[in-house]
């Protein structure tokens, strides 16, 4: 009896333990049920392929190994209790190596254990608990359980989700409350596919010139997010806040605008980011679009530039706007002309349709950085900045990791490890192609680009080939195939591509082909090796 007890409680905790993986995505989809739904769909295989044949395994397993020990011991009842105890002890290793492998996986937005993590999986190891009671009670292995693991993590979410909503809106009415409270303050809105997290911490640093801004931190980009940014940091000396505004179904935005209310608003971009929740481009633009139509009768609104999207949006905006771009954007009010690039960063002259002008110098590199720091001067210069102003922020901005930062040393090291954006991807091996030294790319390639990775990586490669002396392909194996065919149908040399099943390996590569004074570029993020097929 007493170990029935003790193997009911500790298999029910370790199969929570080892559904880490389950709770995280639950966390990156926002604790969304129709989001998790989606990534289960997609990670049946993987139920099919580990929780499934260890949980018939180890339920076997604890079966028969009294039967293959009755060749060695003759007592029945301590046959069945050292039995019982040996699978017990390897099923709870086997756990608690699958919680440490998937807890430890690289990750573009790593687990974390917020208080509302602590809540479900308190709720998610109660029902562990009664699951494998049940499964004893009619006589059946507990360790079947760990087959219905990814489900029961499923049904603890709809367990917590109403006391959940009732306490997010108890938060999101107390930072709605605070901000309508704080007469003065200005607010900011920022939107768009990519380089949203990049121009709010550019904007902010060009206005800390004149004002005390508090900006969401990193990808704070939720309605909860924000709302405890406001409840907990939100000082009556600030005069502007600054708000990411991240979206993955349609109508975010618009409970975002509802909460910041912002009176200035920026649309960086429109791409195909969460596109299997969205389920199209223009769903996505129509959303991002949500920050502009909630904008007040005196707002003004700043939009990028170089895709059809953003082109109808700016038309369809009955605000006071501009937009900014490169210089072959003609109608653009704020262009950068005569960008350079090289190990001390990017040089550019910021020009202004009224003809001003004004030459920059920053350790930012390339030009999706330049158009994210002319997103941020044009609003910047809205609100009183002259260009002199801007132009010695624009000096003082340092680079932001693992966003084409620059790492000078004997190894020039460019780090772009954090992009998962082609056109970025792209723009990034054109920096690389005017570096000093032998260039050399380490990327695993694109994902998550609209069902479209095969072609994207195709393109890369082709890029590559102009731009890169040698390159290390990171795991990933079905994107490496397809930039492999990309730079040889280029003209690349077969014997400069190198692969690596991590990056400990890619690492040992690296040391063993670069001499000081050449450039490497850590493009896209590098995932733990997985074999692809």
């Amino acid at each position: 009896m007493l170990f029935k007890i003790v193997e009911i409680v500790v298999v029910a905790a370790a199969c929570c333990a080892a559904s880490v993986h389950c709770v995280h995505a639950l966390q990156m989809g926002r604790y969304q049920l129709p989001a998790y739904r989606h990534w289960l769909s997609r990670s049946r295989e993987r139920v099919l392929k580990e929780n499934v044949p260890w949980a018939f395994a180890a339920a076997l397993l604890s079966l028969y190994l009294p039967v293959l020990m009755s060749m060695f011991m003759a007592g029945e009842e301590a046959r069945h209790a050292l039995s019982g105890w040996l699978v017990l002890l390897m099923f709870t290793g086997l756990m608690a190596w699958i919680a440490w492998r998937d807890y430890s996986r690289p990750s573009k937005k790593p687990f974390v254990a917020t208080q509302r993590v602590r809540r479900l999986l308190s709720v998610l190891l109660a029902l562990c608990l009664l699951s494998a009671t049940l499964l004893a009670l009619l006589r059946i292995p507990v360790y079947f359980l760990f087959a219905a693991m990814p489900f029961l993590v499923q049904l603890a979410a709809m367990i917590i989700n109403p006391y959940e909503a009732r306490l997010n809106a108890s938060f999101f009415k107390s930072a709605k409350k605070k901000i309508r409270e704080h007469k003065h303050l200005v607010t900011i809105g920022i939107t768009g596919s990519y380089g949203k997290t990049n121009v709010k911490f550019i904007l902010r640093d060009l206005l800390s010139k004149k004002y005390s801004v508090l900006a969401t931190p990193a990808s704070f980009n939720t309605a909860m997010g924000i709302s405890r940014v406001v409840n907990d940091q939100l000082k009556p000396e600030h005069d502007v806040f600054i708000a990411e505004m991240g979206a993955t179904h349609v109508g975010d935005i618009k409970e975002l605008v509802e909460l910041v209310r912002p009176k200035y608003g920026i649309l960086t971009s429109i791409g195909p980011r969460h596109l299997d929740t969205f389920g199209s481009l223009e769903n996505i633009a129509t959303t991002k679009f949500e920050l502009i139509q909630g904008l007040p009768r005196d707002g003004f609104a700043v939009f990028g530039s170089g895709d059809d999207y953003i082109n109808r949006l700016y038309a369809l905006c009955r605000h006071d706007k501009c937009r900014v771009g490169l210089e072959s954007d003609g109608d653009a009010w704020l262009r950068a002309e005569q960008l350079k690039f090289s190990e001390r960063g990017s040089s550019f002259n910021l020009v202004c349709a009224d003809g001003q002008k004004v030459r920059c110098h920053t350790r930012l590199l390339g030009s999706y950085n330049v158009k994210n720091i002319l997103l941020a001067a044009a609003l910047a210069q809205r609100m009183g900045l002259d260009l002199d102003e801007i132009a010695e922020g624009v000096q003082r901005l340092a680079p932001i990791e693992h966003r084409m930062q620059l790492i000078p040393g004997d190894l020039n090291v460019i780090d772009d490890s954090l992009n998962d954006d082609a056109d970025s991807a792209f723009e990034a091996m054109r920096v690389l192609s005017q570096m000093p030294g032998r260039r050399i790319v380490v990327t695993p390639g694109l994902g998550e680009q609209g069902g479209r990775e095969s072609d994207v990586n195709f393109a890369l490669g082709t890029v590559m080939a102009d731009c890169a002396d040698t390159v290390i392909l990171v795991g990933r194996r079905a994107f490496s195939r397809s930039i492999i065919r990309g730079m040889l149908q280029s003209g690349f040399s077969n014997s400069s591509v190198h692969t690596a099943d991590d990056m400990d390996d890619a690492s040992e590569i690296l040391q063993e082909i670069s001499d000081d004074g050449d450039t490497v570029l850590f493009e896209s993020r590098i995932p733990e090796y997985e074999e692809e097929e």
